[in-house]
Formats: structure tokens, sequence, C-alpha cells
């Protein structure tokens, strides 16, 4: 996702400066026009506005405030828009121990497969001070087509946990209904059929339901790096003391499949619990699993 966003940039902006420790991944964006870096102090040495893509909070911190991280380029009036999905306690945590070294830090959660990471389409999420998204949108209209202004810091990350529950439940839905579908008699591909194309039509069966009758459960983001949507939306849960029932039952279902060894793969790969207590799989003729 992020050597998408960053070749938008450097198509449109100059100069722009990239680093990743894997030399390769910047291969792309210096053919495009941009100029590598030798570390993230490096980088923030040269830039005002840095935009971070990274797995999880334990390596945001290490590029922040690590031996070689952005805070030793002890530069005034840095900012940091950071697109990782995070959780949003850290999404705060993170803001305050940024200002305590004099940088101001956003958050800026993004949907959308890599396909509109490259297209430029994005759905961007922020959360900061109103200046703050004033001076990072013009960037980040680059990146995203859809760019909202969630609220303070912290909120980007709450709207992108919401929006992926949502397509979850959606997800452990399809997973639980073509199973039983196809045990009561219906036919496979007139099930994908439906769901593609009836009032059950969404942006997870258009995406999974090929792929499921392919039996590609290999190639999309997996099932254990992605539970930090649902940490954080049951932590917001907690908070609040909302009542969120579909949320829970799709939390199970999501377990289920962890808890069954699928936990390397997409969300998807849910239908196999339920294939496998009905007897039936949902394929096509000539897939492998």
């Amino acid at each position: 996702m992020g050597g998408g966003m960053a070749l938008n940039l450097a198509k449109s902006v100059s100069p722009v400066y990239v680093f990743d420790p894997i030399s390769e991944a910047m291969k792309p964006l210096l053919d495009a026009g941009a100029i590598a870096g030798d570390s993230a102090a490096d980088i923030a040495k040269k830039c005002d506005l840095i935009f971070m893509c990274l797995p999880f909070a334990p390596e945001v911190r290490a590029v922040m405030f690590g031996p070689d991280g952005i805070h030793n380029a002890r530069r005034n009036e840095l900012t940091i828009v950071d697109t990782t999905t995070l959780d949003r306690t850290d999404a705060i945590a993170i803001c305050k121990e940024a200002a305590e070294v004099g940088i101001t830090y956003w958050d800026c959660p993004i949907s959308g497969m890599p396909f509109r990471a490259y297209d430029g389409t994005l759905t961007m999420m922020f959360g900061g001070s109103a200046e703050g998204f004033a001076f990072a949108k013009p960037y980040l209209d680059h990146m995203g087509e859809h760019i909202i202004h969630a609220g303070p810091v912290g909120c980007g990350q709450a709207m992108k946990a919401l929006n992926n529950i949502v397509y979850d439940i959606n997800i452990a839905a399809i997973s639980e209904v073509i199973p039983l579908a196809l045990a009561v008699g219906l036919d496979a591909d007139l099930v994908a059929e439906l769901m593609t194309t009836g009032s059950s039509k969404s942006f997870a069966s258009e995406y999974f339901v090929p792929r499921m009758m392919d039996r590609a459960f290999h190639t999309d983001f997996a099932m254990e790096d992605a539970y930090k949507d649902i940490i954080n939306v049951q932590r917001m849960r907690d908070e609040t003391g909302a009542s969120i029932p579909v949320v829970d039952a799709m939390v199970k279902s999501y377990q289920s499949a962890m808890d069954a060894g699928f936990g390397r793969e997409p969300k998807s790969a849910m239908i196999k619990v339920y294939e496998e207590k009905l007897g039936v799989k949902f394929t096509r003729p000539d897939a492998k699993d």
C-alpha cells in the first residue's frame, strides 16, 4: 500500500525523499524521480512533512524514536502523517510522545485494496487538527479519492476500525451462508451469481466470492494481522458501554477460523470452518485448495 501511495506522490510532487530498509522496494519510486534517503533520520533532516506506512505500532515507534529514528534529526516544525493502521490508543499515545520531542503527529489510516493505492483512489481518514488537515490535504489528494477529516488524533483509527468491522461482518455472513446453500442442494455457480448480483451484493462478495470458488486463500491480508481492528472496536465498546451483539457474533466466527489454523490466510478462510461442519466445498471443478 505504501509503495503505491509513494509512487503517486513521486509522480506529482518534487522533491520526494523515500526510505525503506528493503532497498528493492524503493526502485520503482527512484525510477519515478524520488530521491533515496539513508535512514528515517536522514529523511527527517530533508523534509518538513513525512508520510509513514508501516505494519504495526512497534515499527512506528522504532521509525520515530529508535536509534536511526526521525526524532534524531532534531528538526523543528516537522509533521508526521501516519497511514499505518493502529489501535486508536496507540495513535493518541504516539502523538503525545512525538509532541514531547517537538514533532507533530497525525494518524491517517487508509481503506482500499493495493490497486487503489496505485490508482490514487484510496479512502483516507485523517485524525488531527483542522490546520493539520489543511496542510496535509493537498498531498493526500495525490494518494486518495475520498479524503475524510475524521476529527482529532485517533479518530482516523476509530473510523478505519469501524469500517473494517462492517466489512468483516459481511465476510463472516457470506462464509456461513454459502455452505448452508450448498448443503440444501443449491448449485455453487448459481449461489455465486446471486451473491454478486442480488441484494446481498457488496464489495466483500464481489471481491471474495470468486476467490473462494478458486480456493485462493493465500493472496490477501492475513486474519491474524487484521485482528487489530477487532481489538480497536472492542476497546471502544468497553469505553462506551455499547452493545454490539452482531460484532460479537462475527468475532466468534473469526476466532474459530484462527483456532482452526487459518490465521495466516485471508478473512475469506472463515468459509472453511462452515464447509467442514457441513461436509461441502464451495469451488470450481478445476480449482486447487
